[in-house]
């Protein structure tokens, strides 16, 4: 068994470890939004209503299985200790949505454009940041 230490060199580089846990997360067998509630997220996003939408997401994010929650509280958790730092890390709530959103949210089976509804995964993970405290 290959045991890891982070105070290794190696990881001294914050984008080392950030590749690792997106690589993580997309090796998942099933992303941590599970595919069945990958379409609801989706819809939700869409809604009119900016309030509708955070009641929405709340509903769906309460009904993932206990594990999926904690991981995704104690993700999004940290990644809003990462927006506070924005201006040393450029890591805007739409960065982050960018780079997290097709990791942690995606269909099950991959559309025919890539482009095809991952603005709206980022937008679910934005969401989930901005409205963090009322989600979780």
């Amino acid at each position: 068994e290959e045991r890891l230490s982070l105070a290794d060199p190696e990881w001294s580089d914050v984008h080392v470890v950030t590749g690792a846990l997106k690589l993580f997360f997309r090796e998942l067998p099933e992303p941590l939004v599970p595919y069945g509630l990958f379409d609801p997220f989706i819809e939700a996003v869409k809604l009119p209503d900016p309030q509708e939408q955070v009641e929405r997401v709340t509903e769906l994010v309460q009904s993932l299985p206990p594990p999926n929650y904690a991981t995704l509280r104690y993700l999004l958790a940290h990644l809003c200790r990462v927006m506070e730092r924005v201006d040393v890390n450029r890591m805007t709530r739409q960065n982050i949505g960018i780079v997290f959103g097709p990791t942690l949210l995606r269909p099950e089976r991959e559309p025919g454009s890539l482009a095809a509804g991952m603005d709206q995964q980022n937008q679910a993970v934005e969401l989930l940041l901005k409205h963090f405290d009322c989600i979780f």
